[in-house]
């Protein structure tokens, strides 16, 4: 018996659109990027790209749980000495919600050619339409990673 291993060409792609608003922001990365990446498939392969493309809407409404939002940072740096750049998560989400989100996802993507040619077919938008209408994207709900306070 001969082992499957698909080719290129056996890809098929699907669009899928998620509302982000009101999600939690390490739940919804966790099924992007695992969707990114094709494991939801039966012909998923590690050393491919099998994933669909997903298209995020409502980014700045994702929410962080436990005060995260002023606690936890994130960090860049220039490459030069003293180049470090610190801020909230609170911050980065007021200034640039979009790219909050995506390098969130990115982090949970492998750290090769793979991950950016996988982190490519990711679209996020901080309002709630897109320009990918033609590609007539499925929506995709993310039920659990809904935010409910313990009360």
């Amino acid at each position: 018996m001969t082992t499957y291993s698909p080719k290129a060409s056996d890809v098929e792609r699907s669009w899928h659109v998620v509302d982000a608003e009101g999600l939690v922001l390490g739940r919804l990365a966790t099924e992007v990027a695992s969707i990114l990446r094709g494991k939801h498939k039966a012909t998923f392969t590690p050393h491919m790209d099998m994933g669909d493309h997903v298209i995020i809407v409502n980014a700045d409404k994702v929410v962080l749980t436990s005060g995260k939002a002023d606690r936890k940072f994130v960090h860049r740096h220039s490459g030069y000495p003293g180049g470090l750049r610190t801020e909230t998560y609170a911050q980065k989400m007021a200034r640039k919600p979009e790219q909050a989100v995506l390098d969130t996802i990115r982090g949970m993507l492998p750290k090769t050619r793979l991950g950016r040619a996988q982190i490519s077919k990711l679209k996020v938008y901080a309002g709630p339409t897109h320009p990918h209408s033609a590609q007539d994207p499925q929506p995709l709900e993310i039920a659990h990673a809904k935010y409910e306070p313990r009360s």
